[in-house]
């Protein structure tokens, strides 16, 4: 591995409360100095990161790779490469590939597969019950064993309430924490959008709040009774934040999450029938997502995630209630909680915050700090230089994100894994 330097770029580490302008000094896949180089260093590689803004590589608490089982829609290849070219450099892979991450073998093969194309980390959450059926708990111990680092139903409710009680008690037995999809089945009834006036007049059926806020009020009952660590993914409703910050105050073990597009985006946005707002949970009320943006600045909510679900494009074509829900999100995100910044909500340390260190201690990784020692996974970009999202350009093998066309900041420069770059725009750029 080559010796790198990256030379007055602006670091921020709020893993370890820096925020200044610095060299950082890398050998072996790791750091091994911030500021003045060690003694008997040489670099065979300086880049001039003057103007930019060097942190941690992001990390994504919820990317769908597609693969095993999706190929047609993304692999392992093709996405951690576009996971690259936005500055990520760990994802955590749900377990609802096919076949589903319930046995050692299906977790060994992702990570494999994700060590041979060395673009980016890719760790996996474990099913918590065999086949995601909400029946048997899954061998929780063998997984871990295999670098699982929690284990979840996916977006499969576990809708007998026993189970999930046994499941979370397991669960706690090895220290694992649980990742909840907060969903009751009965209420979501099969609709497509949020249950209000819009989902009304496009005729659509409706998914209430209440599908949402049901199931996280049994969550977190059923988390007080077996002292589990939990965390939500993609909350979407006011009151379930409201929620699960009351249990945080009265003691829980509990995280929260949200999706960027839910920070940006509301029922409003699908009023033309546009397939590509079409997710789960659904595109929340104005109000909604002003809560769930008060979340972020007051540090409610734990994590920015992607949810990352790449398509091919036939998915996105039949009318909107028959479409598969999700956007392909890895190549926005960073922009997209820059907006934030930009809009004066949070401060550049909080952003980066929320995609680094803070999703790194939720699934307990080592990742999302740069001290010595650390590994050399960083980020690179201009948080002042204007781009605009183009589908034909896009690095996933899923093109479907309604952000195409958007005026955004913040253009990744390089990208490092392991102390090795693995994204280098200009180079990239003139291959495309």
């Amino acid at each position: 591995m080559r010796n790198i330097t990256l030379s007055n770029g602006r670091l921020i580490d709020p893993a370890q409360n820096i925020d200044q302008v610095m060299d950082i000094h890398i050998a072996d896949g790791a750091v091994v100095a911030l500021g003045k180089a060690p003694a008997g260093f040489k670099a065979e590689r300086v880049i001039d990161a003057s103007g930019q803004i060097v942190c941690p590589g992001l990390v994504d608490l919820r990317a769908r790779l597609r693969e095993p089982g999706l190929e047609h829609k993304g692999t392992i290849a093709t996405e951690t490469v576009a996971a690259a070219s936005a500055g990520i450099t760990t994802l955590v892979c749900p377990p609802d590939t096919d076949p589903v991450i319930d046995t050692p073998a299906v977790a060994e093969l992702i990570h494999q597969r994700a060590d041979y194309e060395g673009k980016a980390r890719v760790v996996t959450l474990a099913a918590l019950t065999k086949g995601l059926k909400g029946e048997e708990l899954s061998e929780m111990h063998a997984l871990k064993a295999n670098g699982c680092v929690g284990v979840s139903n996916g977006n499969k409710p576990v809708v007998n309430s026993l189970v999930l009680r046994r499941a979370m008690e397991y669960a706690a037995t090895f220290d694992l924490t649980v990742f909840l999809y907060p969903e009751d089945p009965w209420l979501a009834n099969k609709g497509c959008a949020h249950e209000g006036s819009i989902s009304l007049r496009m005729g659509l059926p409706g998914i209430p709040e209440s599908a949402e806020t049901v199931a996280v009020a049994r969550d977190l009952m059923l988390i007080e009774q077996t002292g589990v660590k939990a965390h939500f993914c993609g909350i979407s409703c006011g009151r379930s934040l409201e929620m699960i910050q009351r249990a945080r105050e009265q003691g829980l073990p509990v995280t929260v999450d949200v999706a960027v597009h839910q920070l940006h985006m509301t029922d409003m946005d699908i009023t033309d029938f546009n397939t590509l707002c079409h997710v789960r949970p659904p595109l929340r009320s104005q109000r909604d997502r002003e809560a769930l943006r008060a979340g972020i600045a007051s540090g409610a909510i734990s994590a920015i995630c992607s949810d990352h679900q790449p398509h091919d494009a036939d998915a996105k074509l039949a009318p909107f209630a028959d479409t598969e829900p999700g956007i392909s999100g890895l190549e926005t995100l960073l922009s997209l909680v820059l907006r934030l910044v930009d809009e004066g909500l949070i401060d550049m340390r909080r952003a980066i915050e929320l995609l680094t260190a803070q999703p790194a201690a939720i699934a307990n990784i080592n990742a999302g700090r740069l001290a010595p020692g650390d590994r050399a996974d960083l980020c690179v970009f201009d948080p002042k230089t204007h781009w605009t999202p183009a589908r034909e350009k896009m690095h996933s093998r899923g093109r479907n994100t309604p952000f195409a066309g958007w005026d955004l900041t913040g253009q990744v420069n390089y990208t490092l894994l392991n102390g090795r770059l693995v994204y280098d725009r200009e180079i990239m750029e003139g291959n495309l």
